[in-house]
């Protein structure tokens, strides 16, 4: 039982409640227009194209594959700009407990992991293994995820997870395909089901002006998630589109919105009953 792990944080606050060791899966079935960690998309095919390009000679090719020496390494990130793929030469095949032994060296720091991506639930098996090694030792265990896991199917994995951080990127369906290339039937679905069982912990909205209607998503997701609100209460993050780390061909068509314009949109979420909004 293996996943493509692109990185392991070992401390981060920004992954949930408290200090969380962050784990990022590698692989994405999504294709945003303004993802942030493209890198983190696609396989690397062991073409070749970044090891020219890395100014420490961190990267060689030996027997037709990229060898990856984390010594020299820099983190310039020269290699991911180089990548054809969407790709990194840095990742690894883990199995759930080699990954378990990373995170057992911060126990003593930490009140959980958040194992994110790419999109890990592409890898149910391996986070229901992970999730259940990690709770027996006391530790809290979140998702997040972009939603296309039908998660009613895999009661096994809802077991052994204490929240899922859901990306709701717009409302509107057609919005979701032009932003995304997928649906959002199974993502609303799942928003549903995740709230109905208490596990879902928080949602998540980017917001970009003129790449689709943000009031409208935030009203709908709103009308949507607050009858639930009594079984759980359930965070909303508003993320403001930002330039860094996105793919050159789609930055320079976002908009980055304004201060105003995000309290605007916390404002609207307070009065439909949302009490944990954050603005990032």
């Amino acid at each position: 039982m293996l996943a493509t792990v692109n990185k392991i944080i070992p401390f981060s606050t920004v992954d949930g409640p408290g200090n969380r060791t962050a784990i990022f899966l590698q692989g994405c079935n999504m294709n945003c227009l303004y993802c942030h960690n493209p890198e983190t998309r696609g396989k690397c095919m062991h073409c070749g194209a970044c090891v020219n390009s890395c100014p420490t000679e961190a990267l060689s090719f030996k027997n037709q594959r990229v060898s990856y020496n984390s010594v020299k390494c820099v983190h310039c990130d020269t290699c991911f700009k180089n990548c054809p793929y969407d790709s990194s030469p840095k990742t690894a095949h883990m199995t759930p407990e080699q990954v378990w032994q990373v995170v057992q060296k911060q126990i003593p720091f930490i009140r959980g992991i958040t194992v994110s991506g790419g999109e890990c639930t592409l890898y149910p098996a391996f986070l229901t293994k992970l999730f259940t090694l990690v709770q027996a030792h006391g530790l809290s265990t979140l998702i997040d995820s972009n939603g296309t896991l039908d998660f009613e199917h895999y009661p096994d994995l809802l077991a052994a997870t204490d929240g899922v951080m859901l990306d709701i990127k717009a409302y509107d369906s057609e919005e979701h395909k032009r932003i995304t290339g997928w649906d959002n039937s199974i993502i609303l679905k799942n928003a549903r089901f995740l709230a109905s069982k208490a596990k879902l912990y928080e949602v998540r909205t980017v917001i970009s002006p003129g790449l689709f209607d943000g009031e409208q998503t935030i009203m709908q997701i709103c009308d949507m998630l607050r009858p639930y609100l009594p079984i759980r209460p359930i965070r909303y993050k508003l993320i403001s589109y930002r330039p860094m780390g996105v793919r050159p061909q789609y930055a320079k068509n976002l908009q980055i919105p304004t201060a105003n314009q995000m309290e605007y949109y916390a404002g609207l979420l307070a009065a439909k009953g949302f009490e944990d909004i954050i603005i990032i």
